[in-house]
């Protein structure tokens, strides 16, 4: 998986790493891409993270608790944000297939 452009600096940025180093990439792409999958599944499709729209500040989040090993309570705070976004993509479905005339 290819991480939208710019994207991992965006997320350095927001986790205040402000050094370069491979590994430190490497890692935080993983965790990244991770994210975006976790994301996307709970949404129940592909989100943009180009946008500074709710999927974009989700995965910041994500990364900012698996970078400081709390994954569990990322689940935990975040799960009304989840469950909203899950609701949204599930209406947005909706009136895709039930257009009004």
């Amino acid at each position: 998986m290819a991480l939208p452009e710019g994207l991992l600096s965006e997320v350095k940025n927001y986790l205040d790493i402000t050094w370069t180093d491979t590994d430190t990439d490497s890692k935080l792409t993983g965790i990244v891409e991770r994210g975006i999958k976790y994301i996307d599944k709970i949404a129940g499709t592909e989100q943009d993270y180009t946008d500074n729209d709710k999927p974009k500040e989700l995965l910041f989040d994500y990364c900012r608790y698996v970078r400081s090993n709390a994954l569990e309570q990322f689940k935990t705070n975040y799960l009304h944000e989840l469950i909203a976004l899950r609701i949204s993509e599930e209406v947005d479905k909706y009136e895709i297939d039930n257009p009004t005339t």
